[in-house]
């Protein structure tokens, strides 16, 4: 059997949350600008308004979030992207290693899921039809993280997983 290798890029919907963070990140520096300009030193108004602005700058591009999955040979990673230039890897295991792997809204598997010390979310941010969990031991804590796989990725996470474990949405 050849190797098995899928990737896959889930962007964030944007919540009102993070366009109330752009808006307060934007008029901190009108704040800022108009704080520096009624000081009586003035001539360092245009460095301290310019340092604001880069400031809310770099923090909005952190509002800007991908999630990567990549599968290869039943080891799922996943990284999560800042503004398409920045990454991170969040998450790191063999498939083999989750408890269970079902659809987030579940209800028979509901219970499992409430009982983890620990949820991650990675995925868009809105339930969907392919929007799965999975239940995981790591440092210690029973984990849920939260995914988005799309067909093919589910398909090769199925060939690597044990059916007991797996339980796809009907």
């Amino acid at each position: 059997m050849g190797d098995v290798f899928k990737e896959q890029i889930v962007k964030k919907k944007e919540t009102a949350a993070d366009t109330a963070k752009r808006i307060g990140l934007i008029l901190a520096v009108f704040v800022i600008f108009f704080v520096v300009l009624l000081t009586p030193a003035r001539t360092f108004v245009a460095i301290i308004v310019a340092a604001a602005a880069f400031g809310a700058y770099y923090l909005m591009s952190f509002l800007k979030v991908e999630y990567e999955y990549v599968f290869t040979n039943g080891e799922l990673d996943i990284d999560i992207i800042y503004n398409r230039s920045r990454r991170k890897r969040l998450f790191s295991s063999h498939v083999n290693k989750f408890e269970i792997m079902a659809h987030v809204e579940d209800m028979n598997h509901a219970g499992s899921f409430n009982g983890a010390q620990v949820t991650h979310n990675y995925s868009s941010g809105q339930v969907g039809p392919d929007t799965y969990a999975f239940l995981i031991s790591k440092d210690g804590k029973i984990q849920k993280i939260i995914i988005e796989p799309n067909e093919k990725m589910m398909k090769a996470i199925s060939g690597s997983i044990s059916r007991s474990k797996l339980h796809l949405k009907k």
